[in-house]
């Protein structure tokens, strides 16, 4: 396990982006497999995703407590590129979740 304590703002924001860009993949993923009439494997895909954004925000997380804590974080353009990724891929898991359940429901 990673001490993300003890890795520096860039390193948390490529973990951040890292992550988000798993679950987004995981989450296009299931869209394909339901279009396949696969249910089960596309519901696993964003049970996969979910499991991605936990870690996301584990890393997310770290920082908010940093600076909860009293230590100032001054954000770098990496570090809004991360947490902008994180948020368009929440949105795209949420919405393929929706894309499976019609494909389902035809």
């Amino acid at each position: 396990m990673t001490d993300r304590s003890k890795m520096s703002l860039e390193e948390i924001s490529f973990q951040i982006i890292l992550y988000a860009g798993n679950a987004r993949s995981f989450s296009m993923e299931g869209i394909a497999l339901a279009r396949e009439k696969k249910f089960e494997e596309a519901r696993k895909k964003i049970e996969d995703a979910e499991s991605a954004f936990v870690e996301a925000h584990h890393f997310q997380t770290e920082l908010l407590q940093t600076e909860a804590n009293g230590e100032p974080i001054t954000p770098s353009v990496l570090l809004v590129h991360a947490q902008d990724h994180l948020m368009t891929s929440m949105t795209v898991k949420e919405l393929a979740a929706e894309i499976i359940f019609l494909h389902e429901s035809k």
